[in-house]
Formats: structure tokens, sequence, C-alpha cells
């Protein structure tokens, strides 16, 4: 958990202040992880996340996310403190840290940022506890009512013709995909990007929803979307597999005219070393936020935020996460009472029909008590392409917006 620790006062004064700490620490378990502040309300959340294992790589920065929401948590009257959960990348660690969460640690809300959030969310519906986060990983963000993702109801089911106009505007012609079998999330959107591509009039000569996870074997795939004719490629996957398929395309001769990430763009890519940057170039990424380079009010608040925690380098994806799912809660807490039970805070976060993450969705918010019909922020995403040592906005896609193909549909995956 994050907070200030005070100098201890010394002889009787220091024992008198230890027992009222105990009974304060006391009064805070039974009152659901809430007590007064001197300028506010004070509450616990949980960070549900991939801080290791093979997904980590995309998710464990949601940590350095939450820490720069409780600065924004702080201008608005409210003191956040967490306590991290790390899921190991396994089913079985996401339940385990999950349960520990909400038995041991209390939490008023769990903040989830992990690839394998699916695992937990039968028991922490169960329990009724908030959730708030990225719907990176299955349909549970849409049909669980306590779960409530911080970039809108993406039914990843739907096809919206967002991505195919991407490839069409930068001049690909024939679309090959790639997604974790394991994955809901990721497998249906390589098969519905296959399907927005055609939706605009392109091929899709290549599509492969069942990778295993984390999987960096990618020579198999370059050679199949070569053999396919694919000029432009989109990877649902965490970034080592991603930048590992670009380059294995580019090793066999077949260097795509666009290839386009979802996971990668900023800090992920400086993480990720000089290799990974070099492979980088000229490749696309989208977000569902704004990008850093369009520095606008919002994005510069939020950049202000991260460096007074400490992160001085381009958000990553999950920092952005993060700190959307802390604006949220906040939004929620402005509306659930004065001493909100987790019941309560599940009704204000399902009322909530305007949210635009501290105005990083920009002129795009979510309606969160409207759980279909999207495919992400009004069908829209934001597109930076890699260029040197730095992220170019790509004029006339920031942001993309299409629109749901009516009659087209993703087969769901198990």
């Amino acid at each position: 958990m994050m907070g200030k620790r005070h100098r201890r006062p010394t002889h009787k004064v220091a024992l008198l202040a230890a027992i009222i700490s105990v009974l304060l620490m006391a009064a805070a378990c039974s009152s659901s992880s809430q007590s007064s502040s001197g300028s506010g309300k004070t509450y616990t959340v949980g960070i549900l996340t991939d801080v290791t294992g093979l997904a980590s790589s995309g998710n464990k920065t949601s940590v350095q996310g939450v820490q720069a929401g409780t600065v924004l948590a702080h201008r608005n009257g409210y003191t956040i403190k967490y306590v991290v959960g790390d899921t190991g990348t396994s089913p079985s660690g996401v339940l385990t840290a999950a349960q520990k969460l909400v038995q041991q640690d209390h939490v008023l809300a769990v903040v989830a940022v992990g690839a394998l959030t699916f695992s937990a969310a039968p028991f922490l519906t169960a329990q009724g506890v908030p959730v708030v986060g990225a719907a990176e990983d299955g349909p549970e963000w849409t049909t669980s009512k306590n779960m409530f993702p911080v970039y809108g109801y993406i039914d990843t089911t739907l096809v919206s013709t967002g991505a195919g106009q991407y490839f069409k505007m930068q001049g690909a012609t024939n679309v090959g995909t790639l997604g974790y079998s394991i994955s809901p999330t990721s497998a249906e959107n390589a098969k519905g990007t296959a399907m927005s591509a055609q939706a605009v009039g392109l091929s899709a000569g290549y599509v492969n929803a069942n990778f295993p996870f984390g999987s960096t074997n990618v020579e198999p795939v370059a050679l199949a979307m070569k053999s396919a004719g694919v000029d432009g490629m989109y990877a649902s996957v965490d970034p080592n597999t991603g930048f590992a398929l670009i380059s294995a395309l580019r090793q066999s001769g077949d260097n795509p005219k666009v290839a386009l990430l979802p996971t990668g763009y900023g800090g992920d890519l400086q993480q990720a070393g000089p290799t990974a940057q070099q492979i980088a170039q000229n490749v696309s990424f989208i977000s569902l936020f704004e990008p850093v380079e369009m520095r606008t009010a919002a994005t510069m608040q939020f950049q202000s935020d991260l460096k007074s925690v400490g992160v001085t380098g381009d958000p990553t994806y999950a920092e952005y996460a993060g700190y959307a799912s802390v604006a949220l809660l906040v939004q929620a807490l402005q509306g659930a009472g004065s001493a909100p039970s987790q019941s309560a805070l599940v009704k204000a976060l399902s009322g909530i029909t305007s949210f635009n993450a501290a105005g990083l969705l920009g002129s795009h918010p979510i309606n969160l008590n409207q759980r279909t019909g999207s495919a992400g922020p009004d069908n829209c995403g934001w597109y930076t392409k890699y260029s040197g040592s730095t992220f170019q906005l790509v004029p006339g896609a920031v942001p993309l917006c299409g629109s749901v193909v009516p009659g087209k549909r993703v087969s769901p995956s198990s």
C-alpha cells in the first residue's frame, strides 16, 4: 500500500499513539476499507495485475498508473491507498490474488489490468466487489454487472470498420492477423480485425486465433503470412510476441506495408529496449486513449501526475489503464455517498453515463450504463507510427472512428 509514514513520537506519547493507531486500523477494516481523513476520505483498493509472468511486459506498470491516479484522487479530496495482487499470469494465481485482496486485505474495490482476469471474475462477482480496469481478456467485463472497463464495453464479437479503414488508408490490400487461444478477447480481436478488413473491401489472407499465449515461436506464422501474400499485419498479442512476429516477417523477406499492434505504444516500447525499438520502425500502434503526442490538457496533466510519482518516460498502456481506473473510481465515489458500501459503489458506477477518463478519451466519452453495441469508445482508436526515436501522430487517425457492421458477428471463443 502507498501512504506517508510520520516520524514516531517518543516515551508515553509513542505508546498512546500506537494504541490509537491500532484502534483506527480496526475501525477501518470494519468499515469496508474506508475512513475519515483530514482532507476527505481514504479508501483502499486492490490492484489485480500481471507483475510477473508472461503478460508482465504489458501489464505490470499498471501499478505506476494507479500511483499517478492517487494524485488525481487527492486533487478531488480523496486519499487512495492500494494493495498489489500479483497474478503471476496464471489462472490459479489470478484467483488466489483476488481472494487475498478481498478476504484478507478487505479492499473496497479492485483495479484489474491483467491478461487472465476472467479466472477471478466469478469470485469477484459473487462477492459483489466493484471492479474497474482494462477489458483486455474476456467477455466477463460485459456480462458481469460489477465490472466496469475504463474504455467502454468492447463487444469483441462485433465487427467495426475502424481497423479495416486504417489498413486501407495506409495502402494495405491483404491483411493477416494473430491472436492468443487462451484469451477470448485476443482471439476474437484477431478474427474481428480480419472481418473488418473484408468489410472495407480488403482481403484477409491469414487468420490465426489459436496461438500459444506469450510464445515467440513465430517463424511458422511469418512463413504462412508470406505464403498468403499478406501486406498488412495485426497481432492482438503482448509486445514480446508482436515484435518477434514483425522481425520474423522481415527476415523472411515479407516486410508488411502496414504492421499494426494494440500494445507497445509509448513506454512499453522504451522498456523493451533498443532491439525492439529498431524492429518498431514504421510500425503503427493503436491506443484507446489520447496519445501524449497530442499534448492536450488531459495528456499533459496525466504526464505531470506520472512525473510526480517518479515516472519520467512516455506512459505505457497499463499506466493509462491504471490512471483511468482511479479516475473512474473517483467519479463513482462522488456519487456514492459519504460512506459507500461495495453495493452502493457498484450502483454509482452503473449510473455513470458519461466518463471520459479524466479527458483522455477526448470528445468520445463512454456510457457505463450501456453494455452492448460498441467496439470501444465510439468505435474509435488513436493511431501513432514509430519513426526514428519518436511516435508520430497519423494524420486523419487521431482518432479514427469506425462503425459497427450490421449482420456481422465474430464467433465467440471459449
